[in-house]
């Protein structure tokens, strides 16, 4: 067994014993002929989930909102329409201003902000997303500086440097930009006109999603995505008209692995064998299902994904619900994961680097699982979160499970997905439903649908 990479001062013998404890039983939990999941199971909801207790929000529950909001107040550049995506940071990716489209609309709809001052910020935000410099013309950069809005690589935002584009970045805005269209009619002839301003060609290829990055100053251009996000984000680039058929397959690249007990699904494209790793992850299930009611990845799958981190507490007693975001400390992001690359329970860094002492319970989880299911572990969580991670500008991303401390991190991803989640226990709806963007079964974006 592999020790448990613990080498921070903070932690005293106690604390070090414990960790390296769970890192064995963590270990051990993995068992690789998994159970599967049958296809009676697996099929997916002719009509869209609705999670249980969706309707009005608590007052609890909606000073949560407004908490999460805060972030956005700090964060929003008046001057350009970008929010930056880590607090006091000026940089942005397409991901986060997808999110911070989810988090605008959310405001206005849970009456946090007024119509106002969402006509005022959307109509900002969508003159400079069609006016931004692209990468060779074609497609947004993957990030920007939120102020003077060069093209940069985010950890350097003074410097102009084109760095390619992200399929899985820009699937997640194509979401947002139908949502927007729909909801609100008047918006839907820019939101046209900014797709049809992108190039969006070189988005696909046989069915599925290509990104771009430079390498010793050479663009490659690559398959993007694994099981999870991959599924997800081929949904907004379908409602769009995109042949993404390969893309929304989940099925065809799938296994199962046990970790304590659940049978996962994972993608059998890991880094060794494809070159791009296989995080198993809580964000694709919640954003899925708050946003499409599990119509890209089968219900059955987040059920065993949120089983596989109870029954680690049940055994640990460590409360545990992650996934990916930014750290107040370097590596500054990990992907925390069930199951990546062939190991249990690790975080990793972009670079493949392990930080398994800096993971951490994820606020964004919490929220998204105790929403979805409201069961008693998911309380457990969301409680958690309610009474240890409220900061004066939002909410912070996690709490670190060794070093028994928040991980103090302030960012879009976390504030603005705890936003759109809290939306959909208040419309009752997946958000695309809500918007009525999915109504029909040729706009759904089931793999079935596309074949």
């Amino acid at each position: 067994m592999q020790k448990t990479d613990i080498s921070t001062p903070q932690l005293n013998s106690a604390a070090v014993q414990e960790a390296e404890t769970i890192a064995m039983l963590d270990t051990r939990s993995l068992a690789w002929r998994g159970t599967p999941i049958s296809p009676s199971q697996i099929k997916i909801a002719k009509t869209p989930y609705v999670a249980p207790g969706v309707g009005t929000l608590s007052q609890e529950e909606m000073a949560i909102a407004r908490q999460a909001w805060l972030y956005f107040q700090h964060n929003w550049n008046n001057d350009t329409g970008l929010v930056n995506s880590v607090d006091g940071s000026n940089f942005v990716t397409m991901w986060d201003q997808a999110t911070a489209i989810a988090a605008l609309v959310s405001a206005k709809e849970l009456n946090i902000i007024p119509a106002s001052e969402l006509e005022a910020k959307l109509d900002k935000m969508l003159e400079t997303l069609k006016s931004i410099p692209l990468y060779k013309d074609e497609l947004p950069n993957k990030a920007y500086n939120s102020k003077t809005l060069i093209p940069i690589n985010s950890n350097q935002p003074e410097k102009w440097q084109e760095t390619g584009w992200s399929a899985i970045d820009l699937g997640r805005m194509a979401i947002w930009l139908k949502i927007i269209a729909a909801k609100y009619p008047h918006w839907q002839p820019h939101v046209e006109a900014l797709w049809r301003h992108w190039r969006v060609k070189r988005l696909t290829n046989n069915g599925q999603m290509y990104g771009t990055r430079i390498v010793q100053e050479k663009e490659e251009y690559k398959q993007e995505g694994r099981l999870g996000y991959e599924n997800y984000s081929a949904c907004g680039l379908k409602l769009w008209g995109l042949n993404v058929s390969q893309a929304l397959d989940y099925h065809s690249h799938t296994a199962f692995v046990n970790l304590y007990g659940q049978g996962i699904p994972y993608d059998q494209r890991n880094y060794k064998n494809s070159g791009a790793a296989n995080y198993v992850l809580s964000g694709p299930y919640i954003l899925d299902g708050i946003e499409t009611g599990f119509q890209t990845l089968p219900k059955a799958y987040a059920d065993r994904i949120l089983a596989a981190q109870e029954a680690r507490y049940r055994v640990t007693n460590q409360l545990t619900a992650v996934t990916e975001d930014y750290l107040d400390r370097p590596p500054h992001f990990v992907y925390n994961c069930l199951f990546v690359n062939g190991e249990p329970w690790s975080a990793i860094a972009p670079t493949g680097q392990k930080y398994n002492h800096l993971r951490f319970l994820s606020t964004t989880a919490a929220i998204g699982w105790h929403v979805l299911y409201n069961s008693a572990y998911t309380r457990q969580l969301f409680d958690f979160v309610r009474l240890h991670l409220k900061s004066s500008k939002g909410w912070y991303s996690g709490f670190y499970e060794f070093l028994r401390e928040p991980n103090q991190a302030l960012t879009a991803h976390n504030n603005g997905i705890i936003l759109e989640t809290l939306l959909y226990k208040q419309v009752g709806k997946p958000l695309t439903v809500w918007a009525k963007v999915l109504q029909t079964p040729r706009s759904s974006c089931s793999h079935a649908a596309a074949e």
